[in-house]
């Protein structure tokens, strides 16, 4: 049996993890904890991407399409914003888990609705950076029904 291979995709600004509002977003790197994800899950290749620009983002998931057994996708506040994003999930052949780091039903509203999660098997919001371990976990279930 090959190898699991599960990407992340993650948007605008998450790049600034450990910097960005640590209140909200913790302060650790998100470089910093992919080395902690990979070391939780070492028989799975986890992929990982992350663009502050939408197309870049849509690019990687075409590149990606034929590619991974699973995403997780956290597109930042494109979430909210990009129909571009949503319609290219809608043809991934993959199962997609969503993932917010903060509780985005307890924040502004303009963040309560997700164009994307029509697309995803399950959403995981305010859990943290534990939201993307969580995230593979599910997929590994999932792959294995």
């Amino acid at each position: 049996m090959s190898r699991l291979k599960i990407g992340i995709i993650n948007g605008p600004n998450l790049n600034m993890l450990g910097v960005r509002e640590p209140a909200i977003y913790g302060n650790i790197s998100f470089e910093e904890y992919l080395k902690e994800l990979k070391s939780q899950f070492p028989n799975i290749d986890i992929l990982y991407y992350q663009s502050n620009v939408e197309g870049f983002i849509i690019d990687k998931l075409q590149e990606w399409r034929t590619q991974l057994d699973g995403l997780i996708i956290n597109a930042g506040a494109y979430s909210h914003t990009s129909i571009a994003i949503a319609d290219c999930l809608a043809y991934m052949s993959f199962p997609i888990v969503e993932v917010h780091i903060s509780n985005i039903f307890a924040r502004e509203e303009f963040r309560h609705l997700s164009y994307l999660s029509k697309y995803c098997k399950a959403i995981i919001s305010g859990m943290g950076l534990n939201g993307y371990s969580y995230a593979v976990d599910f997929l590994i279930k999932l792959e294995k029904k």
